[in-house]
């Protein structure tokens, strides 16, 4: 009788462990939900181009303005979302910061060959002009290295091209600038990691190095290719005495 019994009970056990098997996955897919990855937080946006919003003196009723805009981009960089953090104190020129946001993108930020979105803050300071009759001027990419290039002397690299800077003398803030900065490059000479060594003062004007130089290639001679991607330096001055 026992023998009976204990066999019964054997049997009984692969009946539960199916039952098991077939009710607890049911449990474990509901709570593996697939979600987004968060978003990458910084207080340094690498801009594709740098926002300029449009404004004349009048507009700013006499006196400096600042703002803080809060970003939302997307994996791609586009902005999906821009709200005031700070405000001028003028509604319409919060306004126009805004817009001036939408109308450009951000670099994406890739962590382990995946694109994140971002969210960070940008400072904006809208400053009145004090002379009408001083010409504005425009400012090349007018580097150490790049000006060596030119005038054929030794040189550690070589951009294939001058980097695309979009650059005026009131961006300048009234003082002369300068920045020092350094960046890896690969193989094929696509430019990775731009770093401020010394920055200018003016963080927009840093990221506008830094977008300059991160759109462009380099050729290094093949020396430099030892066992790890190349680290190289340059820096660039800006004179108001000698804007072109």
């Amino acid at each position: 009788m026992k023998q009976i019994l204990c066999f019964s009970l054997l049997m009984s056990l692969p009946l539960s462990a199916t039952y098991s098997a077939t009710t607890n996955p049911s449990k474990q897919l509901a709570v593996q939900k697939s979600a987004a990855l968060p978003a990458h937080l910084t207080t340094r946006i690498q801009w594709t181009k740098f926002p300029h919003p449009s404004y004349k003196n009048e507009d700013l009723k006499d006196q400096n303005r600042n703002a803080i805009i809060r970003i939302y981009a997307d994996e791609t960089g586009t902005i999906r979302k821009a709200s005031i953090q700070e405000s001028t104190g003028l509604s319409y020129l919060d306004d126009l910061l805004i817009k001036a946001v939408h109308d450009v993108s951000v670099k994406p930020h890739i962590e382990n060959n995946t694109a994140l979105p971002q969210i960070g803050y940008q400072t904006f300071s809208l400053k009145l002009s004090q002379d009408h009759d001083t010409e504005v001027c425009q400012y090349n990419f007018n580097s150490k290295n790049w000006q060596a290039q030119q005038h054929n002397k030794k040189a550690p690299f070589s951009y294939r091209a001058q980097p695309d800077l979009d650059l005026d003398s009131e961006q300048l803030n009234g003082h002369n600038r300068a920045v020092k900065f350094s960046f890896k490059v690969n193989k094929q000479g696509d430019v990775k990691k731009v770093k401020v060594k010394k920055g200018s003062g003016i963080y927009a004007l840093d990221q506008q190095i830094v977008r300059a130089v991160s759109n462009t290639k380099v050729d290094v001679p093949r020396k430099y290719w030892i066992y790890k991607k190349s680290t190289l330096k340059d820096e660039i001055k800006f004179d108001l005495a000698q804007c072109q």
